[in-house]
C-alpha cells in the first residue's frame, strides 16, 4: 500500500504572504475606521488610507528585505566559521559528529564510521555541521528580494480591501459599514486558509484572525471619536 506524506511547501512564501496580508487587512482598516469617527469626508479617509498603504508597503517590504539579508549574512558568517573550525580543530569537529549520532542511539563503531566517511569530503562535512549542529539551512539567495516583493504586494492587496468601501459610498458612516462587512469577510477567509495551510483548526483560526482585526478597528474608532469629542 502506497503512503503519501503531506508537508508544507514554500513555507517562506506563505510566511511572507501571511505577514503582509495580516497587517494589510488590519492596519488600514483600523485607520479608516478611526477616521470615520472623526471626519465627515470620504476623500480625507481615502487620501490618508492610500498614503498609509504606500508607506506600509515600503516599510513592510523593507523589513522583509532586511530580514532576508540578515538571514543570508548570518548563514555565510557561520559557514565561514565552520570551514575554519574543520581546518583548525578537525578532531573536535569529528567528535561533534559522533555526539550528534550518539543522541540518535548509534553505537561507537557506527559513530566512528560515519564521522570518518563524512570527514573525507570537507563540503559535505561542513554542510552536515551547519544543518545538524547549528540547525541552519542555506537560505535562498533571492530570499531578501522575494520577501520584500511578497510582503509589499500582500500588504497592498490587503489594504485596498477595507479602503475600497469608501470609493463606493458618499459618507464615512456608509463607508465604515461596508468596510466592516468587506474586511470581516476577508479576514475570515484569509484566516481560514492560513490556518488550513499551516495545519491549525480552520474555523477557530479564522475566528481568531477576524477577532483581532475587528478589535483593532474598534479601538481605533472609539479613540478617534473620543479625541474628536474631547477637542470640540
Amino acid at each position: 500500500m502506497s503512503h503519501t506524506e503531506n508537508h508544507l511547501e514554500s513555507s517562506d512564501f506563505i510566511t511572507d504572504v501571511v505577514i503582509g496580508m495580516s497587517d494589510g487587512l488590519t492596519v488600514p482598516f483600523a485607520l479608516a475606521a478611526g477616521l470615520s469617527g472623526a471626519v465627515s469626508s470620504n476623500a480625507i479617509i481615502i487620501t490618508a488610507g492610500i498614503a498609509e498603504i504606500v508607506a506600509g508597503c515600503i516599510a513592510m517590504g523593507l523589513g522583509g528585505y532586511l530580514a532576508g539579508k540578515t538571514e543570508l549574512e548570518h548563514y555565510d558568517s557561520e559557514l565561514k566559521r565552520e570551514y575554519e573550525e574543520v581546518e583548525r580543530v578537525p578532531e573536535r569537529e569529528m567528535q561533534e559528529i559522533k555526539d550528534i549520532f550518539a543522541e540518535y542511539g548509534i553505537d561507537e563503531e557506527g559513530q566512528n564510521t560515519i564521522a570518518t566517511q563524512l570527514a573525507k569530503d570537507k563540503d559535505k562535512w561542513v554542510n552536515f555541521m551547519m544543518k545538524f549542529e547549528l540547525g541552519l539551512e542555506k537560505p535562498n539567495p533571492n530570499r531578501a528580494r522575494n520577501s520584500a516583493l511578497t510582503i509589499g504586494i500582500a500588504y497592498f492587496i490587503g489594504g485596498l480591501l477595507p479602503l475600497s468601501a469608501y470609493f463606493m459610498t458618499d459618507t464615512p458612516h456608509q463607508g465604515l459599514l461596508i468596510s466592516v462587512l468587506f474586511t470581516t469577510l476577508s479576514l475570515f477567509v484569509f484566516g481560514y486558509f492560513k490556518s488550513k495551510i499551516t495545519g491549525q483548526h480552520p474555523v477557530l483560526g479564522a475566528l481568531k484572525v477576524t477577532a483581532i482585526g475587528l478589535i483593532a478597528a474598534a479601538a481605533a474608532y472609539f479613540v478617534a471619536v473620543g479625541f474628536d469629542f474631547a477637542f470640540k
